[in-house]
């Protein structure tokens, strides 16, 4: 995400040489391993959101609660997180959910084989199913411990890469299906994190939609506030509450006194069952 893993500028080339309620979702009609098992109603907000890298502090947040922002987005773990999350802790969940925040949990799992630039974790085709359970297996362990419950949302945040490369979509459809199986097996709700120009399009775009996330949330940096007027794909995909939009990044704004920089979203989607 925008300055989260890589810089703004290194975003944009890579964006361009990638791509130059209490129900649940429709998206949900993916997500072929849910039908066995009796699912937590899910927790939907609607609203404006916002993420950053680091998680504020309890105090920036209290502040920050002033109407504008209703959820923000926690980077729950992930060898590709990209800060340190010092406030990042259980107490601090409970307390920011008694506050009246909603949280969205974002998972930096392993990014493609044909990604530019160097990650910590990479998938290849060999180990990507291997990978998508282990980091699913690690995803539901990260958020539990940080008082998530199960019917929460996990989202996989997969960067940019270049979707025209055969092998490494394969590759990258592959990790995702096994992450988003693992999630819900362990009754944990599949959603993602992508560049409307590449990652994202690649689900949303899949004819297999098998184990794909049923949740999905696009980068498109438009600064429209919407789900719904500027949606790229099928008016019927991800329909019902299962859509979130990054549609403004790097903005510096204060609220109640603080100033934080963050990312702006629009947000109709599952968030973190809490308390």
């Amino acid at each position: 995400m925008a300055g989260h893993r890589q810089s703004k500028k290194r975003r944009y080339l890579i964006w361009a040489v990638a791509g130059a309620a209490v129900v649940a979702g429709a998206g949900i009609a993916a997500q072929t391993s849910m039908a066995a098992t009796a699912w937590p109603a899910q927790k939907t907000f609607t609203g404006r959101a916002f993420d950053t890298c680091t998680a504020p502090s309890l105090s920036a947040m209290k502040a920050w609660h002033t109407g504008f922002y209703g959820a923000a987005a926690v980077y729950v773990g992930g060898k590709n997180r990209g800060c340190a999350q010092p406030n990042l802790t259980a107490s601090w969940v409970k307390s920011v959910n008694s506050l009246g925040w909603k949280l969205i949990p974002i998972y930096v799992g392993a990014q493609p084989p044909c990604q530019t630039g160097s990650s910590p974790e990479k998938l290849t085709a060999t180990t990507a199913a291997s990978l998508g359970a282990t980091d699913a297996a690690d995803a539901v362990a990260k958020a539990s411990a940080l008082g998530m419950k199960a019917g929460s949302p996990v989202y996989l945040d997969m960067e940019p890469y270049d979707t025209a490369n055969k092998a490494c979509n394969t590759a990258v459809l592959t990790y995702v299906r096994s992450f988003m199986k693992t999630l819900r097996a362990k009754t944990y709700r599949g959603g993602y994190y992508g560049f409307s120009s590449s990652s994202a399009k690649a689900v949303a775009t899949a004819s297999d939609k098998t184990d794909l996330p049923g949740n999905l949330w696009y980068a498109l940096w438009d600064k429209q506030n919407t789900t719904t007027a500027d949606w790229p794909w099928g008016a019927t995909q991800y329909t019902n509450h299962s859509r979130g939009h990054q549609y403004m990044v790097n903005s510096k704004e204060a609220h109640g006194g603080v100033t934080l920089t963050v990312d702006r979203d629009a947000w109709d989607a599952p968030v973190a069952i809490v308390g």
